[in-house]
């Protein structure tokens, strides 16, 4: 159990294994060396960032101390936690639902490929457990439970760990999102131009890659982590940062959990090692990187899905695509996700104003208002991927009807810009007139 409260760590390499291993003692045998070489972060160790942290320290300063960030681990986080490396699976992970509800969700799933999918009813439905049961139904759609031989019980204690690993305090980056990201991601391993090419393990590592591509996100952005001297921030080097920790904690639960333990050394290897390459492609920064690297494969016709790491590629951009399909999605479902997203954003902004630090763009409520976040969003990110995407896919019915729900949301958020410009000009002339009545 006390494993749990060591400090987690990510990769610090050096030269020699003496020195390396210097390295750990000094950090209390903080990082979880596998037999593979990659380095995981251990479940738990940290508690979600508590901002109460920020007030009793300099900002020329660490923010907290060990000492202060242990106090803050809850007793509920530490049974938990404990409980799931025993085995036990807590009793809210088991669905004990009406009926109906039951009957609901099972027809939901039977239409998990359309593109229509409402996530936040089925949560609703499963009872706050949509990112589990989803993939356990989608494990066995795609026979992965059968191909590799897992264990159910082991699995689905896995993706325990996971949805609890995402804080539901978040209004955007919480486990619903991984839920919808990985539905939109089995909608894409369906496209026929991807599907005839994936193997068994493709289909896993995309799979897993988008339920965990951002567990145990702390509702802040990366210049946050850095501007407050955060301890990931100082461990990923400023590089990185939340799409490192994500991938370590991943590992860290795959090791805990032992799901893969059964298979071969080198082929867990392996599995770790992209499900790093995967998750560290939705860093937004690297957005022109990978565009640069798909129009060049799309105009010059080289693109081998025979080829593994071609294949590869293919599910770095499907789990971008996934990442991001928010404003791809019908009105009202894109809709909620945008007021999500903003909301987040807009917190970070009322922290940063709080502790004098610089807002962020995008997190000032009273500048950056929603319909201009999200047609810039659409315009310089979303856009350009979701066409490069299209032109791969061939223009399938998915992606045209992507691109047209695309372009009826942006449609929809200029109008109410428009609206919001129209109302402030409105109020501005009000003003000036009732100004001018008072100076007579």
């Amino acid at each position: 159990i006390s494993c749990v409260f060591f400090q987690r760590c990510g990769e610090i390499s050096f030269d020699s294994p003496d020195q390396n291993a210097k390295c750990v003692r000094m950090l209390g045998d903080a990082r979880v060396r596998g037999q593979t070489g990659v380095l995981s972060e251990r479940r738990g160790s940290y508690p979600f960032i508590d901002f109460r942290l920020l007030n009793n320290t300099t900002l020329s300063g660490e923010i907290g101390t060990k000492k202060k960030v242990k106090r803050l681990l809850s007793f509920q986080r530490y049974f938990h936690a404990s409980r799931l490396l025993r085995g036990i699976v807590p009793q809210a992970s088991l669905y004990l639902l009406d009926e109906d509800y039951l009957g609901q969700a099972r027809h939901m799933l039977s239409k998990v490929g359309m593109w229509d999918f409402d996530i936040f009813l089925f949560d609703r439905l499963t009872n706050g457990n949509s990112l589990v049961t989803l993939l356990c139904h989608l494990f066995n759609v795609h026979g992965l439970i059968h191909h590799f031989q897992l264990d159910m019980v082991t699995l689905h204690r896995f993706l325990v760990m996971v949805q609890e690993d995402y804080h539901s305090q978040n209004p955007y980056h919480n486990a619903v999102h991984a839920a919808d990201v990985t539905q939109a991601m089995h909608c894409y391993l369906r496209e026929p131009k991807l599907a005839n090419f994936l193997t068994p393990s493709d289909i896993m590592l995309g799979l897993l890659a988008a339920a965990a591509h951002d567990v145990d996100h702390p509702g802040v952005n990366q210049p946050f982590l850095i501007k407050t001297k955060h301890h990931l921030a100082s461990l990923y080097q400023n590089v990185s940062v939340l799409e490192n920790h994500h991938w370590r904690s991943t590992i860290g639960m795959l090791r805990e959990s032992r799901l893969l333990a059964h298979l071969p050394k080198e082929v867990t290897q392996d599995i770790e090692q992209q499900l790093g390459s995967l998750i560290l492609a939705t860093d937004i920064n690297r957005q022109n990187e990978f565009l640069i690297r798909l129009k060049s494969h799309l105009d010059n016709q080289d693109l081998r899905l025979e080829d593994a790491q071609d294949r590869h590629f293919m599910l770095q951009i499907a789990l971008k695509c996934a990442d991001i399909c928010n404003p791809c999605r019908l009105w009202d479902l894109s809709k909620q996700w945008s007021e999500r997203v903003c909301e987040e954003f807009y917190r970070q902004g009322d922290l940063e104003q709080k502790f004098e630090l610089e807002v962020s763009p995008l997190c000032n409520q009273q500048k950056d208002t929603i319909p201009s976040i999200q047609i810039g969003f659409m315009t310089y990110i979303v856009e350009p991927l979701f066409e490069r995407w299209a032109q791969f896919t061939g223009d399938t019915p998915l992606s045209e009807n992507m691109l047209n729900h695309l372009r009826r949301n942006k449609a929809k958020w200029r109008s109410l810009l428009h609206k919001q410009h129209s109302s402030s000009r409105s109020n501005d002339h009000s003003g000036q007139v009732t100004e001018n009545r008072g100076d007579r």
